[in-house]
């Protein structure tokens, strides 16, 4: 019990007024050397944990309760694992602390729900750790260096707290539900020495909110993420040896002791006062956290993984079991999970066919490890011929490889595995694959993502074909595999299949067919006929439908990662938006085939190429199912007139239409009313000083009022040089972190208003009034 009874006072955050509970009067001190070497020694003669003694010094320096660590590790007769929280997962057995740690001694781990989104800051790699092949409750971080740390750390933090936070609710009542963590050893790839740290791999919501509070009411995302990573790193970035010689964990953990000694100082003053204010609020709600740290691992007997892969596979099924049963991920962030788990368990049982290595390739490229670049050198044909490094060479190569038929049975057991359920079909296993093929383009294409998303559920590339045996064929113009395919060649055909298939999804030019497609028009995404997605594929990539492999291959050709094309209708607004800003180049489109044409685009009347639609794509697949659905519509022939009769009918047809277009051609344009605003502008133009005002010493108001003007449009034209700087960094940023987050503009949107209504204001002033000459009657006001 303490000796103080805690405080509860309420305080302002921001415009709302909350009301702090369970303040305590003292925050935690400093753990000395003697409680770190009680929890390191009580940690290594535990039977069931398996640390470095580094490892074991990062919890120790995190918790604020040593002792109780210690108790918890220490083994008894009756617990010869001692008082450890115990979790059975699959394969394996997680034994944890539970205690409350420091904010400022634990970092934000990989988020999983990220796995489908592009970062701007790529994940580290990730390796399990193992002694004497035994798992180690530890995985190992590789960054490139010291700046990827802190920018991935910051980047994280800004993205959470963009997509929301319980700033809040913690001020009021602290974090009140356990953060799962574990001991990281963080490596960097530029020669920088590693060290050892706590990550949190569920509540990462809840650490950013808790740096959110810290950072105080005013402060955005980007200046809560901007505290975090100073105080966790401090604020020079290259961190230099101090005079001792420490390794570099050791001075990092100097500087944040030292950022906490600051914060209890600030937190002893302002609770000395006798009406606490918000600054001690901020810090006693957010000094320490409860965490659930994992210290053990334990693999069953027949596990599937290897030994430097069971720790961090429990630790993603406790992440799992918690967002699919009770805080879902969306579906797509599930698939990625389901189907990288599937990919790797598979490479561990090692009874596959494919070679590890090449296994080890596929996994690389699937999670982004291996970038489109680097798809040459990675990936060559048996004739030596290698692929171009694109994003839909990514995707041909990848959809052939997961679906090879000595991996994908496993592949499909594996996940069926992970995700509970009793049979997995070829659907199923499309689901999983959208979200690994639409990596490198999803933030460009996001506006078109749920379609494409819904066609991969729908079957997606997944013909007949495809998952039986064929190879890959480079080349530069897929249309050159158009002669090859109508002979037969089943590499080309299925090319086609997967990299017009690709191209056709991730342009919402082929999507999951529903009922109301069959009467929507052609414009707006009808179709002509219902079928699967990977039906329509498979019969555009038939050996005797030369219509539907030109329109893969033309697809293909013309596809872009970068950019959604104008047949995206979606998009159009948006298009014209970037057309407006000057952008170099062709537009984006799709045109629609013509097997008659030189060039085999068709073209209308006018010799302007018509543009492609999902009608015309689904169309090509099966030319005769679509025409029974929609035969063509009989031509109304008049009846002929007999001899002598006269054709009267013609007449009156013919005068309507000639008097409409005489009436649309000769359209009034009286002058009359621009030369009287003209007049009035003129009239009113001229300007008098008033009378009797005083002569001001300093220089006249008109003069001040000019430069003020300059300054006003300067501001203006440079808020939309703002503006327009980042909607072309959008696309770069990705869709998990908003590029403005919603409360600024919210904001924003406040001030533009007012600006608005005030510039509005002096409009009306300055617009002169419409006057009546001395010559002119007013005209008078008919009533009807």
């Amino acid at each position: 019990m303490p000796v103080h009874a805690p405080r509860s006072f309420t305080v302002q955050w921001g415009s709302e007024s909350v009301l702090v509970s369970n303040v305590e009067p003292d925050l935690p001190v400093a753990t000395g050397d003697a409680e770190l070497a009680k929890v390191v020694a009580a940690g290594r003669a535990n039977p069931v944990t398996l640390l470095p003694e580094a490892a074991w010094r990062a919890v120790a320096r995190a918790t604020t309760g040593p002792d109780g660590v210690a108790v918890q590790l220490r083994p008894t007769p009756e617990e010869p694992a001692g008082l450890l929280m115990v979790e059975n997962v699959d394969g394996a057995t997680l034994h944890s602390v539970v205690t409350r740690v420091h904010l400022s001694e634990v970092l934000p781990g990989i988020q999983p729900r990220t796995g489908m989104e592009v970062m701007e800051i790529p994940d580290p790699q990730v390796q399990g750790i193992t002694d004497e092949d035994r798992p180690c409750a530890i995985v190992r971080y590789r960054y490139q260096d010291l700046a990827h740390l802190r920018n991935h750390v910051w980047q994280t933090i800004h993205g959470t707290l963009s997509l929301n936070s319980y700033a809040p609710s913690i001020l009021a009542r602290k974090v009140t539900r356990n953060l799962i963590t574990h001991p990281v050893e963080i490596t960097f790839e530029d020669g920088t020495e590693s060290f050892h740290a706590l990550v949190v791999r569920d509540g990462i919501t809840r650490l950013a909110s808790a740096w959110a509070v810290q950072a105080g009411p005013d402060a955005d995302a980007a200046e809560a993420a901007g505290l975090a990573v100073d105080s966790l790193f401090g604020k020079n970035p290259t961190v230099s040896p101090g005079p001792g010689g420490d390794p570099l964990g050791q001075r990092l953990a100097t500087g944040r002791e030292r950022w906490r000694r600051a914060l209890r100082e600030e937190f002893a003053q302002a609770m000395a006062m006798e009406e606490p204010g918000t600054r001690a609020a901020q810090i006693a709600q957010t000094y320490v956290l409860p965490a659930q740290i994992a210290v053990g691992a334990e693999g069953h007997p027949g596990h599937l993984l290897a030994a430097e892969d069971i720790f961090d596979d429990a630790i993603r099924s406790v992440l799992a079991s918690v967002h699919v049963e009770f805080k879902q991920w969306d579906a797509a962030a599930q698939n990625v999970e389901v189907a990288t788990r599937a990919l790797k368990r598979v490479i561990q049982l090692g009874d596959s066919l494919v070679p590890k290595d090449d296994l080890q390739v596929v996994y690389g490229l699937a999670v982004g490890r291996i970038p489109v670049e680097e798809l040459p050198s990675v990936f060559t044909a048996d004739g030596g011929t290698a692929p171009p490094g694109t994003a839909l060479w990514r995707s041909v190569y990848l959809v052939h490889a997961l679906t090879r038929p000595e991996l994908l049975e496993p592949l499909k057991d594996q996940a069926k595995a992970i995700k509970g359920g009793k049979r997995m079909g070829l659907k199923g296993f499309a689901e999983l694959l959208g979200p690994l093929i639409d990596l490198p383009w999803r933030s460009y294409k996001k506006h078109v993502t749920t379609q494409a998303r819904n066609a991969w559920n729908n079957g997606g590339v997944l013909t007949s074909d495809v998952i039986q045996e064929w190879e890959p064929l480079p080349t530069d113009d897929f249309t050159s595999l158009v002669k090859p395919a109508l002979l037969g060649d089943r590499d080309a055909r299925c090319t086609l299949a997967v990299a017009g298939g690709v191209a056709l999804i991730a342009d919402k030019l082929l999507t999951r067919n529903v009922g109301s497609a069959l009467n929507a028009a052609k414009e707006k995404g009808g179709v002509p006929f219902r079928a699967d997605v990977n039906q329509v594929v498979e019969d555009l990539s038939q050996q005797h439908n030369e219509l539907g492999l030109w329109t893969l291959a033309l697809a293909a050709n013309r596809f872009r990662s970068d950019a959604l094309p104008e047949n995206a209708v979606t998009m159009r607004q948006l298009i014209h938006k970037q057309k407006t800003e000057g952008e170099a180049g062709t537009p984006y489109v799709h045109f629609k085939t013509d097997l008659g044409e030189p060039d085999q685009i068709e073209r209308d009347a006018d010799g302007v190429p018509v543009m492609l639609h999902q009608w015309d794509v689904v169309w090509a697949s099966n030319p005769d199912r679509a025409l029974k659905a929609h035969p063509p519509k009989a031509l109304f022939v008049p009846p002929q007139p007999g001899p002598g009769a006269g054709a009267p009918a013609a007449g009156p047809a013919a005068g309507p239409a000639t008097g409409s277009a005489e009436a649309d051609e000769s359209v009034p344009g009286d002058g009359g009313e621009e030369s009287g605003t003209a007049g009035s502008t003129e009239a009113g133009s001229s300007t008098h000083p008033a009378p009797g005002r005083p002569q001001e010493v300093s220089r006249p108001a008109s003069q001040r009022a000019a430069e003020h003007r300059y300054v006003l449009r300067q501001s203006v034209t440079g808020a939309r040089d703002a503006l327009d700087r980042l909607l072309l960094l959008e696309p770069e940023v990705g869709r998990h972190t908003p590029i403005v987050p919603v409360t600024v503009l919210d904001e924003l949107h406040k001030l533009l208003i007012g600006l608005q209504t005030d510039v509005e204001n002096l409009r009306r002033k300055a617009a002169p009034e419409e006057t009546v000459t001395d010559d002119e009657e007013a005209p008078e006001e008919l009533g009807v």
